[in-house]
């Protein structure tokens, strides 16, 4: 694959824009087929964020990745820092460019994510919780973006919390699994409090989303469909009780359950 592919790690845009795709969806309801164009747009502006991000990571941790990810285009002598690092920023630079073709809502969200990308990979990621904290605001701004691009955040706003919160818990839980590895080059909550105590706050963070995952109900946001919300709750109240015994167990359970949460969204659309 070409060394820049990889450097951007187009798999993961592609992700990215699928998830942009079903927040569109799920603001826009079956009005998305009329909103084409800007849906499109929003894709094509996500996976160059992505890519940006990739990048910026890439040109910050190209040391670590020696041992980490040896395969990567940095440490195999493809691409230089100084380029991986101007490829993050002008990918950042110019995702909120193209935001300027939707509306001001979509200019101001990708401003906020640009630059809490940003802060993330320079300063946030080193200091454990702030850094968990966000990517899990990253994570519930992924709706809040398919609002602006709808310009409707009626069905996003809820959604953009839940996805907050149960992302709080899934950090902590990898930040548990991987103490070891971190040890040096981060201060984790896991290394602050202990390992017992940090798999407490991410329990407390897998209960509190499946509580708050019927205020949709409650706000008639969404139809009969969305009761499939069940099968997510149940996957993320057992992640509440696993990651005290297996922290990686957890992670990869809650990332099952943010998945089918997805699904139940969309559901509750349809």
């Amino acid at each position: 694959m070409n060394k820049y592919l990889r450097l951007f790690r187009f798999g993961n845009g592609l992700m990215g824009a699928l998830g942009t795709l079903i927040a569109c969806f799920i603001a826009m309801g079956s009005d998305i087929a009329d909103n084409a164009f800007d849906v499109a747009v929003a894709c094509i502006l996500v996976i160059i964020f992505v890519a940006g991000g990739n990048s910026l990571n890439d040109s910050i941790d190209w040391e670590i990745d020696k041992t980490a990810h040896p395969d990567r285009p940095i440490p195999k002598g493809e691409i230089t820092p100084r380029t991986a690092h101007i490829c993050g920023i002008g990918g950042l630079a110019l995702s909120v460019a193209i935001s300027f073709a939707l509306n001001l809502g979509t200019v101001i969200t990708v401003a906020v994510c640009a630059v809490l990308m940003y802060s993330y990979e320079t300063l946030l990621k080193q200091r454990g919780f702030v850094g968990n904290l966000c990517i899990a605001v990253l994570t519930g701004l992924i709706f809040i973006f398919g609002g602006a691009v709808a310009d409707d955040y009626s069905n996003v706003w809820i959604l953009a919390i839940l996805a907050f919160i149960v992302s709080v818990g899934r950090e902590i839980a990898k930040d548990i699994e991987d103490e070891d590895s971190d040890a040096g080059s981060r201060r984790t909550l896991p290394m602050i409090i202990g390992n017992r105590k940090a798999a407490a706050v991410a329990a407390a963070f897998f209960i509190i989303g499946p509580v708050l995952s019927f205020v949709p109900f409650a706000c008639d946001t969404f139809g009969i469909g969305y009761l499939f919300v069940i099968v997510p709750d149940a996957i993320f109240i057992y992640c509440a009780y696993s990651v005290f015994r297996d922290a990686h167990k957890a992670e990869k359970l809650a990332k099952i359950a943010m998945f089918a949460a997805l699904i139940a969204f969309i559901v509750g659309v349809l």
